[in-house]
């Protein structure tokens, strides 16, 4: 008996280190997946209904460890809580995130999903990028809309690694709100130190010369889609659900930011369309980061 034990884990010894490889980098996915329930998309292929599984496919095909969404509702909040398996969602429920209890009053939700066996919760929030930033629906600067940011602070289970990932939508109209919205956000990530590691994910609705992306990247957070491919415009992100918009001179209005110990491995606009169906009328971006020295 004594020898079949040594036996098993001289063999368990063998097996462990083969098996315990783990990952080391972060694939992160920023996704505006639109409002759903909008007259305009009531036609077929756009409206929610025949695209949630092909949404849910594309951001599941790139097997992100962290997704950041944009613009999501009841409809979307509750499809994803059920279909994001082996994720957890943040940044929906609550008084602090809309001041309402249902219907959509035009506040989209900004959520975080993580992967809850790869990642420790260690802190979250919300706050409104507005002069009363910890009251849910609030706004300045002009804005069309209310806007804020949710952010979750994470810890890697198998490394010890600890960063922050931040979830935002600027308006979509004001340049004055965006211009405020930017340096709301950039004033509150700056109580954290230089190098410590943060990652800004969103719909920006501004391009790479928009005084709100220089304003972010003079701060100190560098582009991930730069990082790989340089100083090059895509192209639009925000295509309208027409493809051929990609096409013509645009701009990319979807970032992934960094700051801190953190840099892009690689970066992707995701242009997948399942079926000859976009998943919304935005492409989906994606970074593979790697975090610390």
């Amino acid at each position: 008996m004594r020898n079949l034990v040594i036996a098993m884990a001289m063999l368990l010894a063998a097996i462990l280190p083969l098996g315990a490889k783990k990952k080391t980098t972060h694939t992160v996915m920023s996704a505006n997946v639109r409002i759903t329930g909008l007259p305009a998309d009531e036609r077929p292929g756009i409206r929610w209904d025949d695209r949630k599984d092909v949404c849910r496919d594309v951001i599941l095909s790139r097997k992100p460890d962290i997704i950041c969404l944009q613009e999501v509702i009841y409809d979307s909040w509750n499809y994803f809580k059920k279909e994001l398996k082996g994720y957890t969602g943040f940044g929906f429920e609550g008084p602090e995130m809309d001041p309402y209890t249902e219907g959509y009053h035009f506040i989209g939700k900004n959520c975080i999903f993580y992967k809850t066996s790869r990642y420790e919760l260690l802190g979250a929030g919300v706050y409104w990028m507005s002069e009363d930033p910890v009251t849910g629906g609030s706004s300045s600067w002009d804005s069309a809309r209310a806007r804020h940011t949710n952010w979750l602070r994470l810890r890697d289970k198998v490394t010890g690694e600890v960063f922050r990932v931040l979830s935002t939508h600027l308006d979509h109209i004001s340049e004055a709100a965006r211009q405020g919205q930017a340096k709301f956000i950039l004033h509150e990530a700056a109580q954290y130190a230089d190098d410590f590691p943060q990652i800004l994910c969103g719909d920006f609705n501004s391009g790479i010369e928009g005084v709100a992306i220089r304003g972010i990247k003079a701060a100190g957070w560098h582009d991930m889609w730069e990082d790989v491919h340089g100083e090059v415009e895509y192209g639009f992100t925000a295509h309208g659900f027409q493809p051929e918009n990609r096409k013509k001179p645009g701009r990319r209005i979807d970032f992934i930011f960094g700051r801190g110990h953190v840099g892009a491995v690689s970066a992707e606009v995701v242009t997948d369309r399942p079926k000859g169906i976009l998943p919304s009328d935005h492409y989906f971006i994606c970074a593979e980061v790697k975090i610390g020295d």
